[in-house]
């Protein structure tokens, strides 16, 4: 699928992951205006874009990249990773663990097309409308919008929606701080406030608010309990969307249903989408539990994320009959950065030269050569696969003007040298690097004493890697014995999906991996990932603990760049920044993602450019099969 903000703000690891922002010749572009007034003599717009203008008119019809004649129907089956004990979207991050597809049942104001880097259109709401000096933003609702039990959407429900999550999410209290209050200004009309003005991304990413139902949440269960949109639960949510919740096992599965009589489904954004009669989310704790039963026809669809395994575990009889395929599809949406992420809040971690002696030890060719079969190039970026925002050579221009105004306050040889991961692959060059990763450990006052490494107080160094999946666990297999081989002790804890969302909120870890998507437009939400006031912040994705002043300006130069160049100038100086500070071990990195399906589903062709898959919304049942498995329990 596209990747978006909110899909950064809602997902994990493989996730996801922020919509892209602007270029040439300011950050911020709208689509052309209405004929009637907006209030203030302001213009209605159809659709916001930070990326140039719009494509598609106010009277477009649907995205060129759908297929408006596919076929409704069919039952598609998709594998969810963990568990999950929650329906509720506010608390995600915070309490208990949100099941697959609830972001189906629940709307935004606006969604992002996905042949455009980053325009917005109408979705709940039709037209918005905001001031020169990006102050504030009101957008008028959809009055066909409707909730799954007929009541229409309101002004109300968008003001409890932002109120719900702005108090009790920690990622979107971060990444709505500068939007003070949302009221009601008309019938069908919302306002957004900003705190100042000039913030050029707030109208659009406001537009991005999940719209719960005000009146549902409100009410009483059907034992007569009220209902806490602060607390967890199994209750299925009313919802506006294209599907709602048909049935559900707690932990193991969720099916979604289409609605029939979704209030939507005509509107130019939907056309040629959400095909499929149901949707089945089956939880998995295990990849490889769920390869195999994607090979046994129990799944229609299986995203690998190993590369071995994608080399040497797809040679079954329905590959080699082309019934199942095999495909990898570039990802030109989005960049990330995946590594070992070191809690600073842990004393060992507290010096920078032992952060880096922890990437000497790790070979990560040699890891990528005998694990994934050569797959991947290692990041080298926390933009890695954004070319214009990766920090390269060393800084020049507008670049440089920024790092020199917080010279200061980041590493001097950033200045002057190229930063580099270490480079490993064979035995002399691994010695080498441990031999780097021991000198730095002695100049940080570690020292080596009956073959175990102490600190400067005396006390043996220990380090424990937590994983909450048992494929993690291969890769800090291979990178342990380095890490013995200075003196630690090593251990590795792998625990199930609830006990490790818990201990990443409380940050109850040394290492871990930790992934950042980062999108074409980097803004507010850089300060959930890397801002000193997200630190110590439960549930904050800052996993490392960063509380750097350092980063922080430049947090704030990236969300009031002036225009594209300085955006762009402002993140590569974050990026030099932050891998000069070796906050995390760089792994891997691929610019792609793999899949394999069973033939009988059907996708657009080509793919839109800014969709990774597109799946499932985009997808269809093959018309001629789908007969064949219509009676498929």
């Amino acid at each position: 699928m596209a990747i978006t903000r909110r899909h950064l703000l809602q997902g994990t690891a493989a996730a996801a992951l922020a919509p892209g922002l602007g270029l040439t010749p300011t950050i911020f572009a709208i689509a052309p205006a209405y004929a009637d007034d907006a209030p203030g003599g302001l213009k209605w717009r159809h659709a916001i874009s930070t990326f140039g203008d719009v494509k598609y008119p106010a009277d477009f019809k649907r995205y060129d990249y759908v297929n408006p004649s596919a076929p409704k129907g069919g039952v598609v089956r998709l594998f969810e990773f963990g568990t999950f004990d929650n329906f509720n979207m506010v608390i995600q991050g915070v309490k208990g663990s949100l099941a697959g597809g609830v972001g189906q049942i629940i709307e935004t104001l606006t969604t992002r097309s996905m042949d455009e880097p980053s325009t917005a259109y109408g979705l709940l709401a039709d037209a918005a409308a905001y001031p020169d000096d990006f102050s504030y933003v009101i957008y008028r609702l959809n009055p066909a919008a409707r909730w799954h039990d007929g009541k229409p959407v309101t002004p109300e429900d968008v003001i409890f929606s932002f109120d719900a999550f702005k108090a009790n999410s920690p990622m979107y209290n971060a990444y709505y701080r500068h939007i003070v209050k949302c009221e009601k200004s008309g019938d069908r009309e919302v306002k957004f406030v900003f705190d100042m003005p000039g913030n050029r991304e707030l109208p659009s990413i406001a537009g991005e608010v999940p719209v719960l139902p005000r009146h549902w949440w409100e009410g009483t269960d059907a034992q007569g309990r009220k209902r806490d949109v602060t607390a967890t639960t199994l209750e299925i949510p009313l919802g506006s969307g294209p599907y709602r919740i048909k049935e559900f096992v707690a932990a193991r599965s969720v099916v979604l249903e289409r609605v029939a009589d979704y209030w939507g489904k005509d509107i130019p954004v939907n056309v040629g989408q959400n095909n499929f009669d149901e949707i089945r989310y089956e939880f998995f704790r295990d990849d490889s539990v769920g390869r195999e039963a994607f090979k046994a026809d129990q799944l229609d669809w299986f995203a690998e994320r190993s590369g071995k395994q994608w080399s040497t575990a797809y040679d079954f009889p329905a590959v080699t009959e082309k019934r199942v395929i095999k495909e990898k599809f570039t990802n030109s949406a989005s960049g990330r950065m995946q590594g070992f992420g070191l809690n600073l809040r842990r004393p060992l971690f507290a010096d920078v030269r032992v952060r880096r002696a922890f990437n000497y030890a790790y070979d990560w060719e040699t890891s990528d050569r005998l694990l994934s079969n050569g797959e991947y190039h290692r990041c080298g970026s926390y933009f890695d696969g954004i070319p214009e925002f990766m920090a390269t050579g060393v800084p020049e221009g507008a670049e440089l003007k920024i790092l020199e105004t917080i010279r200061d306050k980041v590493p001097a040889e950033l200045f002057t040298t190229p930063y580099k991961n270490p480079v490993g692959g064979n035995e002399e060059a691994s010695r080498a690097n441990l031999r780097e990763a021991a000198r730095l450990l002695k100049e940080a006052g570690f020292e080596n004493r009956d073959r175990k490494l102490v600190d400067p107080s005396g006390k043996p160094v220990s380090v424990e890697f937590l994983c909450g999946d048992p494929g993690d666990e291969r890769g800090v297999l291979f990178y342990k014995p380095y890490l013995e081989r200075l003196g630690m002790t090593v251990s590795i804890r792998t625990v199930d999906s609830v006990q490790y969302q818990n201990r990443l909120r409380s940050f109850d870890f040394d290492v871990t991996t930790t992934v950042w998507g980062q999108s074409l437009s980097p803004g507010n939400e850089q300060r959930d990932f890397f801002g000193s006031d997200a630190a110590d912040r439960p549930g904050s994705r800052n996993r490392p603990g960063i509380k750097n002043p350092a980063v922080d300006a430049l947090i704030e130069r990236i969300i009031f760049a002036k225009d594209r160049a300085d955006l762009v100038a402002a993140c590569k100086a974050l990026d030099r920044v932050l891998l000069w500070n070796c906050y995390v071990v760089p792994q891997f990195a691929a610019g792609f993602e793999r899949a394999a399906r069973w033939d009988r589903l059907s996708r657009p062709d080509p793919l839109p450019k800014y969709g990774v898959t597109g799946f499932p919304n985009l997808w269809w049942w093959d018309a001629e099969k789908a007969a064949k498995i219509s009676k498929r329990s």
